[in-house]
């Protein structure tokens, strides 16, 4: 137990002086980091220190070149306003001494206007001294005219009005008459000679077209064939031509009817060729109208070709050479249109070259002056404007173009080109035997002439003469002179020039006849 005791109390000493050993230990340990530490933390403040001081120095720096910028551009800107207004403070100075001066020479001005005023106010009360006295005599006179006269102001003053018309009216009118006379004389004779040359070495052909074709046969029975059983061969030929096939007791005859020329071309020549092949049914009438088309088509294109190489008119385009192709198969008031066009080419060509001018020009616009004829489209603008679009759209020369669309006056000239195509284009329509009209309007238009002149005032009677190219025009020899025959004339050729649609010119002649009459009883 005494052993068991040592050993225990000396096992409790050994671990108390360990606790003491190692707590010395820690101890001076502890100190020595703590020394250390606080080493490092003064070296750290040290260098903060710096580095804060040297920061500081750099920020002082920046702001004091920051400020000293900006203090010179303030400077800049207060000088350079400070210059505009020195600049308009003097510009006020000059103003104001302009102004100043301006003031000065308008009070001068209205000193003289003043003094001015004074005099004419005495003139004018002069002036108007006078006047009273003036209008005091004149009507002291007119009173004493009236007294002689018998008549008042107002009727002395109708009367010369009335007296001063009548003179003015009937000198204008003989003027006219004389500036027109002398017009004449001057342009009518050489104009006369260019287009008798012209027309003169101009052939011209007539061809009377109808709206109905004639096809000859040899016998009558082949009628029968052409009708076909219960008329279906007849029927089918007129679905397909688009014309109206009439079998009647024509001898060796039938009529084909229709308003399009290339239909009854194409019916006629299927007809030729059913005939002579003997087969007539509705499946080879088709067979037979389609291939008669094509050649038409064909022949269409050739014969515009044939056109322009007779005329020397080179780079048409193809679809302007196939319109003028189709000029062959249309007719205008009875006359062939593509005789017609080849007339007035003609004739513009010549015209061109007696006046100097472009005949090759000349003679294409006389070509193509009536292609909107022939245009297969419905269209709403008259023939020679939609022509004139059609020129343009196929590149043709600009006068060639203002030449198509203003040879009816649709649109304004703008060449010496369009009044010869207009005036060859009256020339081929307006000459006899070349047209025809239709019965009904042409009968109407006379009787419209007649009514129209009729309308005058001392116009007893007129007649349409010459198919409407003359009107005579009787009036009363008591109620119209020959000065107002004149005029009479003149006015009643203006009314028709505004109110009528004609070819050609028409002559008015006024007729004043007095007759003595008396009886022996």
């Amino acid at each position: 137990m005494g052993e068991s005791l040592y050993i225990i109390i000396a096992g409790v000493l050994g671990l108390g002086l360990g606790a003491v050993i190692a707590g010395l230990f820690l101890k001076n340990n502890s100190k020595k980091i703590e020394e250390e530490a606080r080493e490092k933390a003064k070296s750290i403040l040290r260098e903060a220190e710096i580095t804060a001081e040297a920061t500081k120095k750099d920020k002082i720096l920046e702001a004091k070149e920051k400020y000293l910028r900006l203090k010179s551009e303030f400077e800049d800107e207060v000088n350079k306003k400070k210059n505009i207004i020195i600049t308009n403070e003097n510009k006020l100075k000059q103003r104001e001494q302009s102004l100043s001066k301006e003031m000065e020479q308008i009070k001068r001005k209205e000193a003289e206007l003043d003094s001015k005023k004074e005099n004419l106010s005495a003139q004018l009360h002069a002036v108007q001294i006078r006047k009273e006295e003036l209008d005091r005599v004149t009507n002291q006179r007119i009173s004493d005219l009236e007294k002689i006269a018998a008549l008042t102001r107002e009727e002395a003053r109708d009367q010369l009005v009335e007296m001063l018309k009548d003179e003015a009216t009937t000198k204008a009118s003989s003027q006219i008459k004389d500036i027109l006379d002398n017009a004449k004389l001057t342009a009518t004779k050489q104009a006369k000679k260019i287009v008798l040359d012209t027309i003169q070495r101009t052939a011209t052909e007539h061809a009377i077209e109808n709206c109905v074709s004639v096809f000859n046969i040899e016998s009558d029975d082949i009628k029968g064939k052409i009708i076909g059983r219960e008329g279906r061969n007849i029927r089918a030929l007129e679905a397909a031509t688009g014309v109206e096939i009439i079998v009647d007791d024509t001898p060796e005859a039938i009529i084909i009817s229709g308003f399009d020329p290339v239909r009854r071309e194409v019916a006629k020549l299927s007809l030729h060729r059913l005939v002579q092949d003997g087969r007539i049914h509705p499946a080879r009438i088709e067979e037979v109208v389609a291939k008669t088309e094509k050649n038409i088509e064909d022949e269409i294109i050739e014969i515009g070709e044939r056109t322009c190489i007779d005329l020397g008119i080179h780079g048409l385009h193809p679809e302007l050479i196939r319109m003028v192709g189709r000029m062959r198969f249309r007719s205008s008031y009875g006359q062939n249109l593509l005789q017609h066009s080849r007339e007035v080419a003609k004739l513009c060509a010549t015209m061109a070259a007696e006046m100097g001018l472009n005949a090759k020009l000349a003679k294409r616009a006389g070509l193509l002056h009536d292609i909107g004829k022939v245009w297969p489209e419905e269209a709403e603008l008259p023939h020679a404007v939609l022509g004139m679009e059609l020129a343009k759209k196929y590149k043709e020369h600009p006068e060639v173009c203002n030449a198509i669309g203003a040879h009816h006056d649709e649109i304004e000239m703008t060449s010496m080109i369009s009044p010869i195509v207009q005036a060859s284009d009256a020339i081929s329509g307006s000459r006899p035997g070349a047209r025809r009209e239709i019965m009904d309007s042409y009968i109407k238009r006379l009787k419209e002439l007649e009514e129209l002149a009729l309308a005058f005032d001392g116009v007893n009677k007129c007649f349409a003469m010459q198919a409407g190219r003359e009107l005579r025009v009787l009036v009363d020899a008591d109620n119209v002179d020959d000065t107002t025959a004149s005029k009479l004339s003149f006015d009643i050729s203006q009314k028709i020039e505004k109110e009528m649609q004609y070819p050609g010119q028409i002559k008015i002649t006024v007729i004043r006849e007095m007759r003595a009459v008396n009886y022996a009883k």
